[in-house]
């Protein structure tokens, strides 16, 4: 590499807010709630981060950081007037996104990767895109899609590629519950509904095994406690459907999806609360999937995603452009009753 290459490699990685001379990721946190203490326990772990500052407008103190205190501010742009971070963390509330997106890309040069979704609504979404001539949204602002990169789900997405012979996907079910109805008003307060939690999850881990089309049929129920919907997708080519299930009326955390290859009669059957899988084809056991159970499942989802966010060349599932495509699934106008 020449000194001119060289140096046009270092300015673009400044402009990307990429570290320069293998120097560590500055991090900046924003929300100190549940999900924030993943992400600290994945961030910890990376020998290439450092936690330079934490956000929160809430009456919550500094949090602990490889045995340190990194500063601690009540407001974003507070904190980028002292700090000059990498990369920034949003692990708040979905409908703080936007606002705190479009503060952390107009006021700095860092890289943004905001907890799922994305938004909460489609105007929120266009508000980005018309950013995108001055702030770089395509380049800069990533989304935690991590049940895409959960053990089990990267076991079959391989198992289906590698078995082209088995055809195409064609019927999908999936039903991801939660026990949050024992938490009443607060779940409302934190989650919004089932299928805001737990529609985006579904709706990016489908996009490891087909291509998302559009939204044929929503249906909330029970306040929003509960959804039902119908996705189209393709998958080699040709169309299939994906029921997707969601739940917050049950006693205990459960998250399964079952993969149809119509053509071939073959079933790959996903655990994704046990981070489990088999498939089958009629008595037949194909392949099986375990994990050794040491590890916790975020943990286990988180950990690949920022290996990937990290790495130079982040998966697409992370990218602006996969957010589009999902978020315009995902806050289709539903029926509710």
């Amino acid at each position: 590499m020449t000194e001119r290459e060289h140096v046009g490699s270092e300015q673009v990685a400044s402009e990307r807010g990429e570290p320069e001379h293998g120097e560590p990721v500055r991090v900046g946190l924003v929300g100190i709630g549940v999900i924030a203490a993943t992400h600290l326990a994945v961030l910890a772990e990376r020998k290439d981060v450092e936690l330079e500052f934490t956000v929160d407008p809430r009456a919550v103190g500094p949090v602990a950081f490889r045995g340190g205190q990194p500063p601690h501010y009540g407001d974003l742009g507070e904190a980028l007037a002292a700090h000059r971070p990498d990369l920034l963390v949003l692990a708040t509330p979905t409908e703080t996104h936007a606002e705190l997106v479009t503060t952390a890309l107009l006021r700095s040069t860092a890289r943004i990767l905001v907890e799922k979704p994305l938004v909460h609504d489609r105007a929120s979404l266009a508000a980005l895109r018309a950013l995108d001539g001055t702030a770089d949204v395509r380049g800069r602002v990533f989304t935690a899609h991590h049940f895409a990169f959960s053990p089990e789900v990267d076991w079959a997405a391989d198992l289906l590629a590698a078995h082209p012979d088995w055809g195409p996907v064609t019927t999908v079910t999936s039903a991801f519950h939660d026990p949050y109805v024992q938490r009443g008003a607060e779940a409302f307060a934190s989650y919004v509904s089932s299928w805001t939690d737990s529609g985006v999850n579904q709706l990016s881990m489908l996009t490891r095994f087909v291509d998302l089309v559009g939204l044929t049929s929503l249906r909330q129920a029970d306040g929003g406690a509960s959804a039902w919907c119908a996705v189209e997708f393709r998958s080699r080519g040709e169309a299939g459907t994906a029921r997707l299930r969601s739940s917050w009326l049950t006693g205990a955390s459960s998250k399964q999806s079952s993969l149809v290859l119509g053509r071939s009669g073959v079933e790959v059957w996903i655990d994704h609360t046990a981070m489990t899988g088999f498939a089958a084809r009629d008595g037949e056991l194909l392949a099986a999937f375990g994990t050794d159970g040491r590890t916790e499942r975020k943990v286990a989802h988180y950990r690949p995603l920022y290996a990937s966010l990290l790495s130079g060349r982040p998966d697409p599932v992370l990218g602006f452009e996969a957010a589009e495509r999902i978020t315009g699934i995902h806050r289709a106008l539903p029926e509710a009753e």
